[in-house]
């Protein structure tokens, strides 16, 4: 358990194809019930509240950062269903807000370092190979992959341990 006065480490997901995946494709969490399934059609990569929740009870903070609109009440709401709580949620239009705001050149759709986030969970090759360009750690997730779960936490845990021996 780290220390409590330091820094918490934080990690994001990607909503779409990474913790939203189609049930056909990927293995799922159950359906919500009625009539929260009819709001919520969006349905969770199986591990996805344990994995949530395990790295939050590890001292992580885990957020969202999407390039979506949904709205930060919607994931928030719809992810409560499921018992979790994130950290903080980064959506299109904060990211537009607080990242891109009035810079004349485009900057990638996520700048996970903008937040001080230290490792990014994603499906899409771009986001995952601009990290090193941009000052961010990435972690990409793709299609079926029974150990996914164990795979993410495996890599936040090197980052800290890469992390608390830059800090000694």
């Amino acid at each position: 358990m780290p220390d409590k006065s330091e820094a918490k480490m934080r990690v994001s997901f990607d909503l779409d194809e990474v913790l939203f995946v189609h049930p056909d494709i990927v293995k799922t969490e159950p359906e919500l019930k009625f009539p929260f399934n009819k709001i919520y059609k969006e349905r969770l990569r199986l591990g996805t509240p344990d994995l949530i929740n395990r790295l939050q009870d590890m001292g992580y903070e885990v957020w969202v950062y999407t390039s979506s609109f949904r709205t930060e009440k919607y994931i928030s709401k719809l992810f409560k269903h499921y018992g979790v709580r994130f950290d903080g949620i980064v959506n299109a239009d904060r990211h537009l807000r607080e990242v891109q705001r009035d810079n004349g050149s485009t900057l990638p759709q996520k700048l996970p370092s903008r937040y001080r986030i230290s490792l990014h969970i994603d499906d899409e090759n771009i986001v995952c190979t601009l990290g090193r360009q941009y000052g961010y750690t990435a972690y990409q997730v793709k299609g079926q992959d029974e150990e996914w779960t164990e795979k993410v936490i495996e890599r936040a845990e090197q980052i800290r341990q890469m992390n608390m021996r830059n800090e000694e």
